[in-house]
């Protein structure tokens, strides 16, 4: 709609200008007639039946037909230098007296402008012999015209768009109800095969451990057990993913923000301290939310975790937690080697991994940010990435206070 909109503007405006210039064009060209004869058309001495324009351009003269001088509605004011009027013509108007017409020339000279409109009144100004002479066309036939143009196409333009919208509502469903359909079986189809995916790892898990039991640790048993549970974790995730899409509503209740916040921050002190990483937090104290407060420290620990898995040897951690007007902003930052800014709408899709190859050692499945980003938006937040450098990568949530 907003396409159509645009399209209708374009197109209604362009026509709207085209036409103003051309009714512009066309007084001026009449105007100038009446300049090159002294605010008068120029007549010879013919019958009416075969009055012509005997000085007319002959570039202007297929625009007018001879009626032109019966037509039109002019009058004209030579002034001196200081403004004295020296004569005043109105014999070619009924609507505008001399006092009207002086007032409207003398208006004209103080704005300083050479053409314009005084109302409907289209005027030139030019000097003759140390005389100023303002000589106005009668335009308020063609802009009454125009302007009912105007009205009658903004109207049939907006007639048109809510036709189209509401056909568009009508047809709508049925247009997008296949692929509605397809995703909501493709959610369903996660959910399920993650549950019939949980019975048999958690028997090959089992049987892996009654195997070692019997032949001892190898390193093929030991191969099947971290491969089950790495299959295990990515199926809960896949699973929680799904359930948190078709479920997006959460229970809310509130909570201590800053103090989970800082609970799960500390738990990644010793992690990022072996990695050679700085980890510094900004917290501001006593800030409380509504929320599924077990949802929210899961979106802490996903961006914490995130941070410190991607971001460079001995590189910075700086989560930052405040208050701003009526909403409450986490930031994650972390350096890294390079962040590429044409991928950064992409870090909350599916699976997505920057590296193309994903032969990532961080071990992750590219679920983290999108489960983050469903955590957000049931909380009616928003949640973006952004980097200043393409050397640093910087994770906001934006949470409303209630």
């Amino acid at each position: 709609m907003l396409s159509l909109l645009l399209v209708l503007t374009i197109i209604f405006g362009a026509v709207g200008i085209l036409n103003y210039k051309k009714i512009l064009a066309d007084a001026d060209s009449i105007l100038s007639i009446l300049q090159e004869n002294d605010g008068s058309f120029p007549m010879n001495d013919h019958p009416k039946n075969d009055t012509v324009f005997s000085d007319i351009p002959p570039r202007e003269e297929h625009r007018f037909s001879a009626e032109l001088p019966y037509e039109s509605r002019y009058f004209s004011v030579f002034l001196l230098a200081d403004g004295t009027v020296i004569s005043v013509n109105t014999g070619k108007i009924a609507a505008v007296d001399t006092s009207t017409a002086i007032e409207y020339a003398q208006s004209v000279i103080k704005s300083g402008d050479e053409q314009g409109f005084v109302k409907d009144y289209r005027y030139t100004v030019y000097t003759a012999d140390n005389e100023m002479h303002v000589i106005f066309l009668d335009y308020g036939r063609e802009m009454s015209s125009f302007r009912t143009f105007l009205f009658t196409g903004a109207g049939v333009s907006l007639v048109g768009l809510l036709a189209v919208m509401l056909l568009l509502i009508f047809f709508s469903g049925r247009i997008v109800k296949p692929f509605s359909e397809n995703y909501e079986k493709q959610k369903q189809f996660i959910t399920d095969a993650g549950h019939e995916l949980k019975t048999p790892l958690t028997i090959i898990d089992a049987d892996a451990e009654v195997l070692e039991m019997d032949m001892g640790k190898n390193e093929w048993l030991s191969d099947i057990q971290v491969q089950t549970k790495r299959l295990a974790q990515l199926t809960n995730s896949l699973i929680q993913l799904s359930r948190m899409e078709e479920q997006p509503q959460v229970e809310k209740i509130e909570f201590p923000l800053s103090d989970v916040v800082e609970e799960t921050v500390e738990t990644f002190q010793a992690l990022a301290k072996t990695q050679n990483k700085n980890l510094s937090g900004r917290i501001q104290p006593m800030l409380s939310m509504n929320g599924d407060e077990k949802a929210i420290r899961q979106l802490v620990t996903i961006l914490m975790d995130n941070a410190v898995k991607y971001s460079d040897d001995g590189g910075r951690i700086e989560l930052t937690l405040e208050k701003q007007n009526n909403s409450i902003q986490l930031s994650v930052f972390n350096t890294a080697n390079y962040i590429s800014k044409e991928n950064l709408p992409h870090y909350f899709d599916r699976f997505y991994r920057a590296d193309p190859s994903r032969n990532s050692k961080t071990g992750g499945y590219g679920l983290g940010l999108p489960i983050a980003s469903a955590i957000v938006a049931a909380h009616r937040g928003k949640i973006w990435a952004t980097t200043l450098d393409e050397k640093s990568l910087q994770i906001i949530v934006s949470l409303p206070v209630n």
